[in-house]
């Protein structure tokens, strides 16, 4: 697929910040994810997948994680209707959901503290298992801050397991960090950035309405850790 011409990733890159010590950082990974997500994928495509048990590192809202955990401007792009999103870690992003909204993460902690503020969150295989998992059922998905850490077939098989719990013309929103950000993270996989979001997109059979900067242009992105490139997509009608 196009997506494996991977985007470099920043020539320089800054060690991450405290609490992290500096020589525990670990090492970056180049074509497998370690410390990715396959336990965002329920069991079957996990096992397609053939990957090691990832590390409790991935999400964007870990301990020790960047702070930016709400989109309520990419949300309200995909419309008001129910989201599921992917890697919702505690549950800041989805609280700003419509209601009827869903979570999917990997760590069973952070879907406790999402039940315990009253929001509708599952590990892949419960959600699997559970009433919400209709066909068709939401009408958008949301992923943040968690393709850069997946290799190629990882996106593909994370894309393929949700996409058909979204109803046919519904919204997709795939956020990624620009530079800072990047370089924030714990163990990002690769710098992924416009042209690799379209080539993961398109090769999920998705149609791109648009990709922005936000919450600044792009040239901030060097510095400012909260800014993201955004993709908004449709799904086939």
């Amino acid at each position: 697929m196009p997506g494996r011409t991977d985007s470099p990733a920043p020539a320089s890159r800054p060690e991450a910040p405290a609490p992290r010590p500096r020589d525990a950082r670990p090492a970056r990974s180049t074509g497998t994810a370690p410390h990715a997500s396959t336990a965002l994928l329920p069991d079957g495509e996990r096992a397609d997948a053939e990957r090691p048990a990832p590390s409790p590192t991935l999400g964007f809202a870990r301990a020790g994680g960047p702070p930016w955990t709400r989109h309520r401007r990419q949300l309200r792009r995909i419309g008001p209707g129910r989201v599921l999103e992917i890697g919702c870690g505690d549950g800041d992003t989805l609280a700003d959901c419509a209601p009827g909204s869903v979570g999917i993460d990997h760590d069973p902690v952070s879907v406790e503290r999402c039940r315990e503020r009253g929001l509708t969150a599952y590990t892949a295989d419960d959600f699997l298992a559970g009433p919400d998992a209709r066909p068709g059922g939401f009408d958008a998905l949301l992923c943040a801050h968690v393709l850069e850490h997946l290799d190629d077939e990882q996106v593909e098989g994370l894309l393929r397991a949700y996409l058909p719990y979204v109803r046919p013309g519904g919204g997709v929103v795939l956020i990624t960090p620009q530079e800072a950000g990047h370089r924030a993270e714990a163990a990002p996989v690769r710098f992924t950035d416009f042209p690799l979001l379209r080539a993961f997109a398109e090769s999920a059979g998705l149609a791109v309405r648009r990709t922005y900067s936000a919450p600044l242009p792009r040239a901030a992105g060097k510095l400012l850790r909260r800014n993201v490139f955004v993709l908004v997509a449709q799904v086939p009608r």
